[in-house]
């Protein structure tokens, strides 16, 4: 059993993921491409929840779009299709039959939608329009391919698309989607720093791009979700025009944010431990599992008594498995739903029966408490509360002692050649010739600077140039 931390965390992300039955990956014969089981899938399938309803509450309504794309189509914004160009599948046959255009595989859908917007959308009184969209996307990756991480048929993709009638209300629209996503990754108990990408690093076509990352347990940093203001690139590639209220006419300002499977890749491993998943009680498929131990003799004492715990529980709208499979010995149960991350276990025998209680066991801490029976719904619901907090907590710890601010070069250089890792902040003048020379230097990637002024560190020189420090710069080794 591989551990989490450190050089075997991606031994473990593979474990892990396999023996809970999360993802089958790399033995489907395309590579990059995985399978969701059963329980991976009703994971994914509560997250999903928890973005639609918020998407859902601030006014976007959902759509699909077609997967095939013509190049025609996905060429018409050039410096979209330069940031693609190199990533997309091409279908250029249909049966024997060369296709007289070629088709793209959807890598995104600015393009697609562009298209539809300007059949849809012809005043100022339609807008803003929230749309988006739970879909595949496909992306030729060159790199080293990782399960959830890195994939080329990224299966949870949401992608959200915007069209405003102003750049004010588009940058009113920025700061909605970054409120959604504080929002999201907060009830996954996912910490996150939030950084406006440099232009080097932006989306392909957009103003600006905003991202939040997150430190995995290797102290590699993960993209987990975009946010781009896109202006008006697309909508004059599309002729995407309406009628304002002065009555003139002006291309339409549009935004777009994403997150992926990366997500749940996230949850898995910034909750889990050497035993397998910890799953927040919000978006575990399994809210508790009633191990019953029993010798022959006094099984059916306890199956009853077992039986009335159940129905109660389900009364109460939990989501249970009894685990009374009989080849089974109990420590093997406790493992096997330990490794599925199952918040709670209730563990039911003679002494429980005889005393109406139970025994309550938490996944995250492995504390045993013994309950009354009167008490069990108020004090599994506590716990469930207190389950989602030490997650979050622990969360936002690993991330804050993983952050350091340097504003010396050397000292930088010194600690990252010792071997170092986490994310890195140093004074940066804002110059682009400056942050590519720290990637150079330092070996890491720049992820972008705080969004938020009071995270910005003042009054130290740029730590390449030695000029003001405009800002921070954030670095780390990247997936």
């Amino acid at each position: 059993m591989p551990t989490r931390i450190g050089e075997k965390f991606s031994e473990w992300f593979e474990w892990v993921i396999e023996e809970a039955e999360v993802y089958d990956y790399g033995r489907y014969p395309v590579k990059g491409c995985g399978v969701w089981r059963p329980y991976g899938f009703k994971i994914r399938w509560n997250v999903l929840k928890i973005i639609r309803k918020l998407l859902e509450e601030t006014g976007h309504e959902e759509i699909l779009l077609p997967l095939l794309i013509p190049r025609s189509v996905l060429e018409k914004e050039k410096e979209h299709i330069r940031g693609f160009e190199e990533e997309v599948y091409w279908v250029t046959h249909g049966g024997s039959d060369e296709l007289d255009v070629k088709l793209a595989l959807r890598p995104t859908s600015e393009t697609i939608l562009s298209l539809y917007e300007a059949l849809w959308i012809k005043s100022y009184k339609q807008l803003p329009k929230k749309y988006f969209q739970i879909c595949s996307i496909f992306r030729y990756e060159t790199k080293a391919t990782k399960p959830m991480i890195r994939v080329r048929e990224v299966t949870t993709f949401k992608e959200a698309h915007t069209a405003h009638a102003s750049f004010e209300d588009a940058e009113r629209q920025i700061a909605e989607a970054v409120e959604i996503y504080r929002k999201f990754f907060n009830e996954l108990g996912i910490s996150f720093i939030i950084s406006k990408r440099p232009d080097w690093d932006k989306f392909a076509g957009a103003l600006y791009t905003i991202a939040f990352d997150t430190l995995l347990p290797d102290k590699r940093a993960l993209q987990i979700g975009t946010v781009h203001l896109l202006g008006q690139s697309f909508t004059k590639a599309f002729e995407v025009r309406v009628q304002l209220k002065d009555e003139t006419l002006d291309y339409v300002w549009q935004t777009s944010y994403g997150i992926s499977e990366r997500v749940i890749a996230a949850l898995i491993s910034i909750h889990g431990d050497d035993r397998g998943l910890m799953l927040p009680p919000n978006v575990a498929p399994i809210d508790i599992v009633i191990v019953p131990i029993y010798s022959v003799e006094v099984k059916r004492n306890v199956m009853e008594y077992v039986d009335n715990i159940h129905k109660m529980l389900v009364d109460h709208g939990y989501n249970i498995v009894v685990d009374d499979r009989e080849d089974y010995s109990p420590g093997y149960k406790f493992f096997y739903w330990e490794i599925r991350g199952v918040p709670i276990r209730l563990d039911i025998g003679l002494r429980e029966a005889s005393s109406n209680t139970v025994t309550m066991v938490r996944r995250d801490t492995r504390e045993k408490l013994e309950i009354p029976i009167d008490k069990m719904v108020s004090s599994i619901e506590n716990a469930r509360s207190s389950i989602m907090e030490n997650l979050r907590a622990r969360a936002w710890k690993w991330i804050n002692d993983n952050i350091l601010y340097v504003k010396d070069m050397d000292e930088a250089l010194k600690m990252v050649n010792n071997g170092w890792r986490g994310i890195l902040q140093v004074p940066w003048c804002g110059r682009a010739k400056c942050g590519l020379e720290m990637e150079d230097k330092i070996g890491f990637r720049t992820l972008g600077s705080p969004i938020d002024e009071d995270e910005v560190i003042g009054n130290h020189k740029c730590v390449l140039c030695g000029g003001e420090g405009k800002t921070i710069m954030r670095l780390a080794k990247t997936y």
